[in-house]
C-alpha cells in the first residue's frame, strides 16, 4: 500500500499550506476514524514543532475537528522543540 501524503509534504509541492485541500491529505478508515500525517523535516533538519502546529493550523482551518467526539495526536517522544504543546493545551 501506498504511504499517506503528509500536510508538509503538499504544502512544499504546492508552494503553500493554503493550496491543499483537506480532503487530500485525510484518510477515512474502519467505523469513520479519520487520519491526517502532518509531516515534518528530515531529521537532524530543521524544528518538527513548527510542521505540527502548521498541520493543526491547517485542520483547525479546514473544519477537520466538526463532528467528531475524541482527537488524538502521536507525536514523535524526541521532539525537543516543545513549541507545538501550546496549541494543544489551548484546547
Amino acid at each position: 500500500s501506498k504511504a499517506q501524503t503528509s500536510v508538509l509534504q503538499l504544502a512544499a509541492e504546492r508552494g503553500a499550506v493554503e493550496d491543499i485541500e483537506l480532503e487530500e491529505v485525510m484518510l477515512t478508515g474502519f467505523r469513520d476514524d479519520r487520519c491526517v500525517e502532518s509531516g515534518g523535516p528530515e531529521p537532524g533538519v530543521g524544528c518538527a514543532g513548527r510542521g505540527i502546529i502548521t498541520a493543526i493550523n491547517f485542520l483547525e482551518e479546514n473544519g477537520a475537528y466538526k463532528d467528531v467526539d475524541f482527537v488524538s495526536y502521536d507525536v514523535l517522544g524526541d521532539v525537543v522543540c516543545g513549541g507545538f504543546a501550546m496549541p494543544i493545551r489551548e484546547g
